[in-house]
């Protein structure tokens, strides 16, 4: 895996050239005669004018070759304007991007912020903190973040994606958030191979925007689909050496929660909005809920219930020694500069 979030990428040229090679010699020399083009140093070169053209050599290349040899080729685009290229990719990265160039500019060219969600202590009343979550910039390609992450997935721009959002996430939240607010931020850990080194950019974001470090949550959004709990010890740790907080989403069938909440040992343990509906009038799920707590308490993690939605969840989740709630029984996702109006830089 590639830390593509260290050196970026070039957006889509509407024209240009693009790069393509093989490690097979003849799977090469059939190429140059499809396309009548000479290899050159193991590369054949082909123009286009237009991504409709990028289009049509990507149907070109899947009736002429397998789906194992087509899994082999590696492809690049060269802009002719400026010589910006985009990173090496695989068929099907290639093919993804340009098959949703909106998607892709999003990425390139980082046209999101983050939107914030309150969360309040339950005991209190007040607020605690936001999640930060990602949204179209006014004037860019609508995106659905779930969408977006999907996208990225497949098109090889997980990571960047990724660290992009964490970056605008701190310098966003620092341009309004008084310090004391918990900023929760989400983070993939498949994104990240080698903590220290891929996570630099989150935080030389801190250290430029001073923000608290202690003011920082990084919530694991994957948490049921973690296979490696070493890896994702290790990020943990780095996280937490930084003086920042980590969180874990409540997890699913497959892991248990006492374990994994006892050798993860992180400082927020979220309980989804599955678990959280109608909580006050469902044995089974107030039973779950009740057993989080418990385990929670004895290593000093705070619960938070997400999606909460009706004063009776809140008031069950109270009384049952929740910590904190989230929800839009106490807001809905908006623009930071909608809790506090007056910018802090």
């Amino acid at each position: 895996m590639n830390c593509t979030s260290c050196t970026g990428i070039a957006a889509l040229a509407e024209k240009g050239d693009i790069a393509i090679s093989h490690p097979n010699p003849s799977i090469m020399s059939t190429l140059g005669l499809l396309f009548s083009v000479t290899e050159t140093g193991g590369i054949i070169t082909l123009p286009y004018s237009n991504l409709d053209d990028v289009q049509r050599l990507i149907s070109s290349l899947e009736d002429e070759y397998s789906s194992y040899a087509l899994s082999h080729f590696s492809f690049q685009m060269i802009s002719e304007e400026d010589a910006a290229r985009t990173t090496s990719v695989s068929f099907s990265e290639f093919k993804e991007r340009v098959k949703r160039p909106d998607l892709y500019s999003v990425i390139a060219s980082g046209l999101f912020t983050t939107h914030c969600q309150p969360i309040v202590n339950l005991q209190s009343g007040e607020v605690y903190g936001f999640e930060l979550l990602l949204r179209p910039i006014e004037g860019a390609p609508h995106f659905y973040p779930y969408e977006l992450f999907q996208f990225a997935q497949k098109a090889g721009l997980q990571s960047l994606l990724d660290s992009k959002a964490r970056v605008e996430s701190i310098h966003n939240s620092s341009k309004y958030l008084p310090e004391g607010l918990k900023r929760f931020i989400n983070f993939l850990p498949s994104s990240i191979y080698d903590p220290n080194h891929c996570l630099k950019t989150t935080f030389k974001a801190a250290a430029e925007t001073g923000t608290n470090p202690a003011d920082l949550v990084f919530e694991v959004v994957e948490t049921e689909e973690i296979l490696d709990m070493d890896h994702l010890q290790s990020i943990l740790d780095v996280y937490k050496e930084k003086g920042m907080k980590v969180a874990l989403d409540d997890l699913g069938a497959g892991h248990s929660t006492e374990d994994v909440l006892k050798r993860l040992n992180p400082h927020f343990v979220k309980i989804d909005r599955d678990i959280i509906s109608f909580c006050d009038l469902n044995s089974d799920k107030q039973k779950k809920l009740l057993d989080t707590v418990k385990t929670a308490s004895e290593i000093g993690t705070i619960v938070l219930a997400e999606g909460i939605e009706r004063e009776e969840e809140a008031e069950w989740c109270r009384e049952a020694g929740i910590h904190l709630a989230q929800g839009y029984y106490y807001g809905k996702p908006a623009p930071p500069e909608t809790y506090y109006k007056e910018a802090l830089l």
